[in-house]
């Protein structure tokens, strides 16, 4: 929700020819994240926002081009992926805006969207997708190795080294998205930048049990979340219950705190996550914009150091953590024009192998 990240990317080998990231305007930031939850007039509200989403993507790509001054007919396809409001793969739906045919209109360049529903159509999750790219670019042949991405959801690609048919992955629950929440509630920032406020704090045990008693954190894989589990009312929710058993000491109950609590939630279930694998130790590359956040990483070092898993940021395998997602979106159109399947079962639980996405011609 911070806003569109956009690259220019060929692959075999990978290669990023440009990047540009378009801040959102905030009141367009603020209806995105509105219409993750029900609420009235959605419709006429999603489609406006459907609209102004894809103008902003469009203009974004032309300026990229031009700044850049790339060879337009060069471009095979554009990715966009959208901005997921409603994710319920336990219905078998899911929904991104930012209308392609807009987006085509705009750049005059193909558009391959709607990545998710086909997946789904084959009785997958429709997310992670990120995982078989992580496969195709990270997986090593000697070394297992876990792709963290922490963005609002935190996802694992789970490599074991050199066995393409034993990679999985899944949603292990929230990573930004409820931290950014209380800290720009309490502090008026955007996120806690570092960390640094969560480390002021210290976790609230009986909180942090509250929390992680959430069903999510208990279900097997497949599996996978968003803002439809994880959000500020949620946790409200969950404060409110928490403050009215007698037990707990007030002394605790500061923002800080909470602010530390919701970090070891975060840290807590990816160390399951990857403790529950059958790789033994390994390592583990983190991208996605909690990659920045230096105490979280500092906190999973400290948990996973029972095993010697280290834990780094992807830029030291040549592709920066800010750029991993938008760069895997490629990836995904460039396998979509290729007539290639994008999806990885073992991940979403489809039934099989998938060509994702549809496209909106010029």
């Amino acid at each position: 929700m911070d806003g569109v990240d956009i690259v220019a990317a060929s692959f075999e080998p990978l290669q990023l020819h440009a990047t540009l990231t378009v801040p959102f305007e905030p009141e367009l930031r603020d209806e995105l994240m509105a219409l993750t939850l029900p609420d009235d007039n959605e419709i006429d509200r999603m489609g406006k926002a459907d609209v102004a989403l894809a103008q902003m993507i469009g203009h974004g790509i032309n300026t990229l081009i031009e700044k850049h001054q790339l060879d337009r007919s060069q471009i095979k396809a554009i990715g966009s992926h959208g901005q997921t409001i409603r994710h319920r793969p336990e219905h078998g739906f899911t929904l991104q805006i930012g209308d392609p045919n807009i987006i085509t209109e705009i750049t005059q360049i193909p558009v391959v969207s709607d990545f998710r529903r086909r997946d789904m159509a084959a009785g997958g999750q429709g997310a992670p997708l990120v995982p078989a790219f992580h496969q195709a670019l990270f997986q090593h042949s000697s070394i297992h190795r876990v792709i963290l991405n922490l963005g609002g959801i935190a996802n694992v690609s789970m490599l074991p080294a050199n066995n393409s048919d034993g990679v999985f992955g899944f949603d292990t629950g929230p990573a930004n998205i409820l931290m950014d929440a209380w800290c720009h509630r309490h502090t008026g920032h955007p996120y806690d930048e570092n960390g640094d406020w969560a480390a002021y704090g210290h976790p609230i045990r009986s909180l942090l049990d509250r929390l992680h008693a959430h069903e999510y954190f208990s279900k097997e894989p497949p599996k996978s979340t968003g803002r439809e589990d994880f959000n500020i009312d949620w946790l409200d929710d969950q404060l409110i219950d928490w403050r009215n058993d007698l037990t707990y000491d007030e002394l605790e109950d500061t923002p800080e705190n909470i602010q530390a609590t919701l970090l070891k939630l975060t840290v807590r279930a990816i160390q399951k996550a990857i403790y529950r694998s059958e790789m033994e130790t390994g390592e583990v590359y983190v991208c996605g914009g909690g990659a920045y956040n230096s105490y979280l990483l500092e906190q999973l070092r400290w948990r996973l150091r029972k095993h010697n898993w280290s834990v780094q940021p992807t830029d030291v395998l040549g592709l920066s953590p800010t750029w991993v997602e938008a760069t895997a979106f490629a990836w995904l159109a460039m396998r979509f024009v290729d007539g290639l399947s994008g999806n990885l079962p073992a991940v979403t639980g489809a039934s099989d192998f998938r060509i994702l996405g549809t496209i909106t011609a010029v």
